[in-house]
């Protein structure tokens, strides 16, 4: 006999919220504006990559999953900006066509893409295919900045076995079927 899966009910929390609750529109802008500072500070550990958006200024970016969406422009000094959506469609339109955050996260968790629909400029969705497969956050420099050295390696190989273990708990999730009681 298996044990059901744990976090379970997570998969269906979405479908189980009222179909009106959303947060309200600060909060999205607000959680949008914390993504693009975190996806800008990743962007500039890495110069070969803001080099490949600068060539690429002023394109627009729009990536969707189910009712949120987000709409990116490469900026001059490539970085990303957010920006309203105006009366010219954006270049490239990148749609997460999974629609479980449980089924998603295991994905990421196993370090595999969630399937991805791509709309749009060929040779954008190319940079945005390098980005994704060459650029990586560096929690532990960013932490030894903070914490000193010592206890941001600490941290970090602490993060780095805990990581580990979840995702050998999400492959062996996925290879048995769960058993429903």
């Amino acid at each position: 006999m298996t044990t059901p899966f744990p976090f379970s009910v997570l998969e269906a929390l979405p479908q189980a919220l009222p179909a009106g609750l959303k947060p309200p529109p600060w909060l999205i802008h607000e959680l949008q504006q914390r993504l693009v500072l975190l996806l800008n500070h990743v962007l500039m550990q890495e110069p070969a990559a803001m080099q490949r958006l600068q060539r690429l200024h002023g394109r627009q970016i729009q990536v969707a999953w189910q009712q949120w969406d987000i709409l990116l422009q490469i900026t001059p000094a490539g970085l990303f900006e957010s920006v309203e959506a105006g009366e010219v469609a954006p270049d490239l339109v990148l749609t997460v066509s999974e629609p479980s955050p449980w089924a998603v996260a295991q994905m990421l968790l196993k370090g595999e893409k969630p399937p991805v629909r791509i709309e749009g400029d060929v040779q954008l969705a190319a940079e945005v295919q390098w980005l994704a497969d060459h650029v990586r956050w560096d929690v532990e420099e960013d932490l030894a900045r903070i914490l000193g050295d010592a206890p941001a390696h600490a941290l970090a190989e602490a993060g780095r076995t805990l990581l580990a273990a979840v995702r050998r708990f999400v492959a062996g999730r996925a290879e048995r079927p769960v058993e429903s009681a």
